[in-house]
């Protein structure tokens, strides 16, 4: 609305303030100054909308107020433009009621009034509010429909962002423009409707917007979240020249859908990056878990003159964690200290998280200390370190003081600290921290309820971890692995294939805790049966995958599948993983295959503890004491330090090579030279390489010499010893304690019967099988399986089922008569 202002109208307000906000900020009091005298009304508006936008842009609520008290002063309150940007100033300052009695007092408002108040209550939240404005609107520009559809999409109302575009469209008065399609191409793309995505691209080209910038962006980036990359790629390779939006973000689309290998090649191309660019390329490493190359990237973003910022460190923190590189880590840390004005609260938290996974809690709790706010995260970081390190009470102390400082725990939290109850002794506790979820209406959020399932597993009552994944009112692909797991805990892995045929969606992660569940518990082959399954339903495998399924083919000596499990590794470039190698060192020592399981083991080049461990054990389980002892020295030569496996292996290999003297130094070493108590494993082993030699009353006084309870091994060993060297008294003793022990196994009996037969004693083979009758004991057939031409052949004792069985009984007295000829 424009006024006729008359000369007097202005000579009237010839004593204004000139540098206006300033003077609000000195002036308590409204006063007339002799100052501009000759100010016209186009000079007072110009400095009062100034003012108003300086004091908008600062969010300074006293200035607001004195501005308003002002332009009342002055009598300017009914000037259109002035109101309007008064609207707009207490808009950006929060005060949306103050603006909406500006607007009401407003005798004609215009079109930017309307659009100015449908702003205010959608910056607010207020989108009902918005929509009555928008409804009362006698007449509507573009902008009106932009502002409903920005509030919508900034609110989280996607649909009804996708709603006005369609009203707008229908409404024939306005046209969409570059922006319009902006918003509405963000809610589709939030929404990752792909057929309205296609519609909206072309709609933009007929309204011919297709090669603004804008629209090209948004574009790009709508096929990005819709997941057709294919599309995204076309748009970006027809943009003549791709802002840095649209560079970053087809570097993170490729990240996003799997092709890491071309994010990198897009980022390697780029004309010119900004800090964006650098920390979309970090955290995509970062979290794909690229440590190394994590840390190259940074070190030579920071060498092109680009500042990082909270984001970037805190990428840069979890790869030093991902890679236990404490030393980097420690490094960045002084160098935030050194030029970051003071620590970002997350910025903390990454470093107590880095601290605390590579074992230095006293740094990680000196971080926390050292920070001046605390939060739910910065907690449960400094829980969860503690947690790892498995120091259960200070978890527990640590979330009480969380608690009383006070601080509300939130759903991470509080799963982190259930991680606590590890084993039975720990179900007390357990239980009050479930309840606690309970209190805090929490126990039904999914990551606290799939950490309820863990506990509850991990402390062997699977009937109330059934319970705790039966109460989940949502439940994601974690909660349905925790529950296979769980099931696999206590053995049961028939439950554990139900609930994993029950799953309405699987990934890598669910194959392979399948797959682990049949390995874990003898059942090899529907283990190999998961594995093949994997691959005819395209699933992508990983070294656990690999390294499983290696594993089973070891177990069940099948060297032909476990050859084409390794050449798909090879193919997939996992056979330098040392997992994978691991497996496959243990698979050809299973199969007799020694010369290859050492070749892999030379292939390895970063050995772990698992690698030595598994090129010891081959080499025992083929009776190569010597080369056991070679390889454990050469272990001992570059630092690694054994473990009770590694003495397992030492004094397997010696036993079978009867290697005593070499095997009674190791045994008294384990404890003197690196603090291991023996086991019951390393009794066994010491029980059989005495009994072997003949050394049977210095096995006896072993056995009587140990310090903890015995088990049947202990005196199956001793019992085979005895039928080896034919001691049939102690073999009665040692076969008394083992049937005590071991009352439902039918090898302890026969074992028993044998030394009997053996030593013309029937009457006592007599009663040893009456025994067993008397007992319901039955002896389990003895079994055997070849490989031939890709499949198993399973032989039992008088089998007679076989298709070739006549051919087999051929060739055996073939054999016999060859033999007999030789002798």
């Amino acid at each position: 609305m424009i006024f006729k202002l008359t000369w007097r109208f202005f000579n009237r307000y010839s004593q204004i303030p000139h540098p206006l906000i300033r003077h609000f900020s000195d002036q308590s009091t409204l006063t007339a100054e002799p100052m501009f005298s000759r100010q016209s009304y186009m000079e007072l508006s110009e400095k009062f909308y100034e003012s108003m936008k300086e004091c908008a842009s600062l969010r300074s609520i006293p200035f607001a107020r004195k501005l308003h008290a002002q332009l009342v002063f002055m009598g300017l309150e009914s000037s259109i433009f002035l109101q309007n940007h008064l609207l707009h100033m207490y808009s950006n300052c929060g005060l949306i009621g103050d603006a909406y009695r500006v607007f009401g007092g407003i005798e004609f408002p215009n079109v930017y009034s309307w659009n100015t108040m449908i702003n205010g209550f959608a910056e607010s939240g207020q989108m009902r509010e918005a929509e009555k404005v928008f409804e009362k609107m006698p007449e509507r520009d573009t902008v009106s429909w932009n502002s409903m559809m920005s509030g919508y999409f900034r609110n989280g109302e996607l649909e009804a962002t996708v709603k006005v575009f369609v009203w707008m469209v229908q409404d024939c008065c306005c046209v969409p423009d570059q922006f319009s399609f902006s918003s509405v191409m963000k809610a589709s793309g939030a929404l990752g409707y792909l057929k309205l995505a296609l519609q909206l691209h072309g709609f933009a080209v007929k309204f011919n917007f297709g090669k603004e910038t804008y629209v090209e962006n948004s574009v790009i980036d709508l096929y990005i979240k819709c997941g057709v990359m294919d599309s995204a790629q076309k748009m970006f390779y027809r943009t003549r020249n791709p802002s840095l939006f649209c560079w970053n973000s087809m570097i993170y689309g490729y990240s996003k859908h799997g092709s890491i290998k071309k994010a990198l090649e897009l980022f390697a191309r780029m004309p010119g990056c900004d800090t964006v660019s650098w920390n979309t390329m970090i955290s995509i490493l970062s979290q794909h878990g690229f440590g190394t190359e994590t840390l190259n990237t940074f070190y030579e973003m920071w060498n092109r003159g680009f500042r990082p910022n909270a984001m970037t460190y805190a990428s840069v923190l979890s790869a030093c964690t991902s890679i236990y590189d404490l030393e980097w880590g420690a490094h960045l840390h002084a160098r935030i200290v050194r030029i970051e004005p003071g620590l970002d609260v997350y910025v903390g938290c990454g470093l107590i998280d880095m601290y605390a996974k590579c074992g230095r809690l006293d740094s990680a709790r000196r971080v926390f200390d050292g920070m001046t706010e605390h939060n739910a995260v910065s907690w449960t970081s400094l829980i969860r370190g503690v947690v790892l390190a498995g120091f259960q009470e200070e978890a527990l102390v640590l979330f009480n003081q969380m608690r009383e400082v006070p601080l509300v725990s939130d759903q991470f939290t509080l799963a982190t600290i259930l991680g606590v109850c590890l084993n039975q002794k720990d179900i007390s506790v357990g239980e009050l921290l479930h309840a606690l979820t309970v209190k805090l209406g929490l126990d039904s959020a999914v990551p606290v309820a799939n950490a309820l399932v863990t506990m509850y597993a991990r402390c062997g009552n699977i009937q109330k971890a059934n319970h705790a994944f039966e109460l989940m009112p949502i439940r994601d692909i974690i909660s349905w692995t925790a529950m296979i797991t769980a099931f696999s805990l206590a053995g049961d892995a028939e439950k554990a294939r139900e609930c994993f045929d029950n799953m309405p969606e699987k990934n890598v992660i669910t194959w392979n805790s399948m797959l682990a569940t049949y390995t874990q518990h003898g059942f090899w082959e529907e283990g190999l049966k998961v594995y093949i399954q994997m691959l005819r339903e395209g699933v992508k495998l990983d070294w656990i995958t690999i390294a499983t399924s290696i594993s089973a083919c070891a177990d069940l000596a099948v060297l032909v599948l476990g050859n084409q499990i390794l050449a798909q590794a090879e193919k997939l470039g996992f056979s330098s993983n040392v997992s994978v190698a691991n497996s496959v060192v243990t698979m050809y020592s299973r199969c007799g295959r020694i010369e290859e399981a050492q070749k892999t083991f030379n292939s390895i080049v970063v050995k772990n503890l698992v690698s030595w461990n598994a090129m010891m054990t081959g080499y025992a389980q083929n009776g190569q004491g010597r080369k056991v002892l070679e390889i454990f020295e050469k272990m001992l030569d570059v630092g690694n330090v054994p473990d009770h496996i590694s003495y397992v292996s030492v004094l397997s290999g010696c036993s079978h090579s009867g290697l005593i003297s070499e095997g009674q130094y190791y045994f008294h070493s384990m404890t003197k030279d690196h603090g291991i108590s023996p086991t019951s494993e390393h009794y066994v082993c010491m029980v059989d390489l005495l009994g072997r030699a003949g050394l049977l009353e210095q096995a006896k006084n072993l056995v009587n010499q140990m310090p903890f309870k015995l088990n049947p091994a202990v005196w199956g060993a001793l019992l085979a010893a005895c039928r080896i060297h034919g001691d049939t008294k102690l073999a009665e003793f040692a076969g008394k304690n083992l049937l005590e022990l071991d009352a439902e196994r039918s090898g302890s009996y026969c074992l028993l019967a044998k030394i009997y037969s053996e030593s013309g004693k029937l009457q006592a083979v007599t009663n040893v099988r009456k025994l067993m009758r008397d007992k319901g004991v039955q002896k389990n057939p003895g079994c055997s399986w070849i490989e031939v031409d890709n499949r198993v052949h399973v032989f039992t004792v008088d089998d007679t089922n076989h298709p070739q069985i006549k051919d087999v009984r051929t060739m055996l007295e073939d054999f016999t008569k060859r033999i007999l000829r030789r002798r």
